[in-house]
């Protein structure tokens, strides 16, 4: 923890919204710098954060229980901060526009307790020009207080990888901007008691906030581009992996691989910068074709499984629904996107997934799973995530759950061809 010669020399830090982002970087700021508050309005949360429960599974309990973590629902509790870390949601809406809406009602929590010289980063993913006005002016709006003068903005786009227990929030270079150099000193200081890779300055707000969009587009792209191939060499009767293998012997070759491109972020992220070049008069052809490609996979995949089966309604079972292993959240998953195409095209389809426990809203997302003793005399299984349990799994305690002549669908291609009885089919991206 940082010493300082006074205590009040240290700024009084609120971390605004505790899902996979804030709760991170909350914990990890009240090991290292000092007493930090963690706002979320969501009460449930709050609650189960209190009694040293995580749902996301990103920090441990007794991270939870530290005297120096003060989580709250209450915004008075934000009275005193002079350093704010807003870390909310900025999902798309139905149309894939950006949905600015839990930005803004940070803002409106933030703003009744602004005072002169308070400092107010946002780490949440947004388009160029976000910062510094759609959220300038709300602030500015609700406070009567003046950006730049009275208080100041900061960027540094979080770059949390959930799940990841080695690219943690300490262990990844920060990305930091802000509007004075006085207020990147600031940042200096309560980032730098955290984060052991270092700290980089941006130009300016504006470039940050574009460095962090690019950096999932163009993550998105390479992922749509493998995708793509795989299509393509499916058709011709050529696996995938095999041309990637060969491909990969080259120096500069980035070896990306096809999939399911879900989540809060990479299968989003697009779409905030589409969304700002299209309002400046440009369109981004390239990223809406990968956003295209990467979309259309859970209909590609469904569809070649309801033509390989003998029969409808067929059994299929799906092994993994959370958008990306060893993870509980369920956020755009592209899984669940094939698990309803195949339902709608009349199958009979089984769903289990480890990661999922009973305090997740499995209504709001229509699945209903199913004990890994129900998958038996299948038609069809496609392991759609590779959770550490499949993985761990002898592909005969897999394919023993198939029919004579069912189909095994890897998607990630954890097993190879070879492995496969002949009784069994098989197939992957």
């Amino acid at each position: 923890m940082i010493e300082k010669s006074k205590a009040d020399a240290l700024e009084n830090v609120a971390v605004i919204g505790l899902g996979y982002v804030g709760l991170p970087v909350a914990v990890s700021l009240s090991k290292n710098y000092g007493k930090i508050v963690g706002f979320d309005i969501n009460a449930k949360r709050v609650q189960q954060l209190s009694d040293g429960i995580d749902t996301t599974n990103e920090v441990a309990e007794t991270d939870l229980s530290s005297s120096q973590l003060v989580i709250t629902d209450d915004p008075t509790d934000l009275s005193k901060t002079t350093f704010y870390i807003v870390a909310v949601p900025t999902p798309i809406d139905a149309s894939c526009q950006p949905d600015l809406s839990a930005l803004k009602g940070a803002c409106e929590i933030i703003a009744p307790y602004l005072k002169s010289n308070d400092l107010v980063v946002f780490e949440s993913t947004v388009y160029p020009g976000v910062t510094e006005e759609y959220c300038a002016d709300i602030l500015e709006q609700e406070s009567s207080l003046k950006s730049g003068t009275d208080f100041f903005l900061g960027y540094s786009p979080e770059r949390i990888n959930p799940g990841d227990k080695k690219n943690t929030f300490e262990q990844i270079v920060k990305v930091i901007s802000a509007q004075t150099p006085e207020a990147i000193e600031r940042m200096k200081d309560v980032y730098g008691s955290a984060v052991i890779a270092g700290l980089f300055e941006a130009s300016s707000i504006k470039a940050a906030e574009t460095a962090k969009v690019i950096e999932n587009t163009q993550r998105d792209l390479n992922i749509a581009l493998m995708n793509e191939l795989s299509i393509i060499c499916n058709r011709l009767s050529i696996r995938t992996q095999d041309v990637l293998k060969a491909a990969s012997t080259k120096w500069n070759f980035l070896n990306f691989e096809p999939g399911l491109v879900g989540g809060h972020c990479i299968g989003v992220d697009p779409y905030y910068l589409t969304a700002k070049a299209e309002s400046i008069g440009y369109t981004p052809n390239v990223i809406l074709a990968g956003r295209k490609i990467n979309d259309s996979m859970s209909d590609y995949i469904a569809s070649h499984v309801s033509n390989s089966v003998s029969q409808t309604p067929a059994k299929i079972g799906v092994w993994g629904v959370t958008f990306k292993e060893n993870i509980p959240d369920l956020r755009h998953s592209k899984s669940i996107e094939i698990c309803k195409s195949l339902k709608n095209q009349g199958h009979n389809v089984l769903i289990h997934d480890p990661m999922i426990d009973d305090n997740m809203d499995l209504e709001k997302y229509a699945i209903t799973l199913s004990n890994l003793d129900d998958f038996q005399d299948l038609d069809a299984l496609i392991i759609s995530v590779s959770h550490k349990l499949y993985k761990k799994m002898d592909i005969s305690q897999i394919t023993s759950r198939l029919k004579k002549n069912g189909l095994l669908v890897d998607i990630k291609s954890l097993f190879s061809p070879e492995d496969i009885d002949p009784t069994y089919r098989y197939w992957s991206l």
